[in-house]
């Protein structure tokens, strides 16, 4: 491991608690933890996390600190808020952003830690809760060669294929392009599940037999086994937060001058979804906008 003596981490909601307790468990270093919900942290005692009170306690501890909170408005709060992290970091630190949020936002980050002499990296997660769990996650990262090196035994911790995908904000555009490409297929896998049952096929054996052809996916496999059995969890990535990623993808693609027309359609379906009601299950959950037609 690098010199770090302790780590902190910021943001122990489904994803981040999980990423904190193997980041504790497999880095062997002590780790500080806080949440803005008090019950969180303290669920982590016993796998060895230590609680803190504030923002300001985990600055003071860790010489590299993790956050991963929900979007921009948090990230915003946790690093500009009053007793914020730029408040209080000293030099030589480095600060860790796993959000998935904006790619202006990260470069904002950096450029005012970078005046207090502070090392910021990107590094937004993919494959969601059960590769949280499991320490397997992908993790695309925006830093310098120096910081990539020096937090990719920690990352290491988290997830399983580390992508050093460039400079700061890299990593983030790179997330979201990955989630973008998740959405569109999501809706596509919707409208195909819809046409073949309606054309005959038993609902139980589209995707099984669709997965054996040249339209395969991880998408298909695992997105597509939730439609199959009409099983939309409540406890993974819901529909509220691929609105909001996808959301970012597009406000990126306006800034480069893409017209992202799947990807404006498949923000359409999100929308709708969450009209009806099914905002907080899990994305292919979408599905029950057509089959709700039939």
């Amino acid at each position: 491991m690098s010199e770090a003596r302790t780590l902190g981490f910021i943001g122990l909601g489904v994803m981040g608690g999980r990423m904190c307790r193997n980041l504790r468990q497999k880095s062997g270093k002590p780790v500080v933890a806080f949440d803005v919900d008090p019950a969180k942290a303290p669920a982590l005692e016993a796998h060895g996390v230590t609680p803190a009170a504030s923002i300001k306690d985990v600055a003071a501890a860790a010489d590299i600190i993790f956050m991963c909170v929900p979007g921009e408005p948090q990230v915003r709060e946790v690093v500009f808020g009053d007793d914020g992290l730029l408040a209080n970091v000293r030099a030589g630190q480095t600060v860790v952003d796993m959000t998935t949020a904006t790619v202006e936002v990260n470069r904002e980050v950096a450029a005012a830690l970078a005046e207090r002499q502070v090392d910021f990296a990107d590094a937004p997660v993919a494959r969601g809760v059960p590769a949280a769990e499991n320490g397997t996650l992908a993790i695309t990262v925006g830093a310098s060669d120096d910081v990539f090196q020096r937090i990719l035994p920690y990352l290491e911790c988290m997830g399983a294929e580390i992508s050093h995908c460039g400079g700061v904000g890299n990593g983030q555009v790179l997330k979201l392009m990955n989630n973008m490409l998740i959405f569109q297929n999501v809706t596509a896998l919707a409208e195909a599940m819809a046409i073949a049952t309606r054309a005959g096929v038993d609902r139980s054996k589209v995707f099984e037999i669709l997965s054996k052809g040249s339209g395969d996916s991880y998408a298909m496999r695992k997105h597509g086994s939730h439609m199959a059995t009409g099983d939309y969890p409540d406890d993974q990535f819901p529909i509220t937060y691929s609105l909001k990623d996808l959301t970012y993808a597009l406000s990126l693609a306006d800034t480069v001058g893409v017209d992202a027309q799947a990807a404006k359609y498949a923000k359409t379906r999100l929308e709708k979804a969450i009209e009806k009601g099914y905002g907080h299950l899990y994305s292919p959950a979408i599905y029950k906008l057509i089959e709700a037609d039939e």
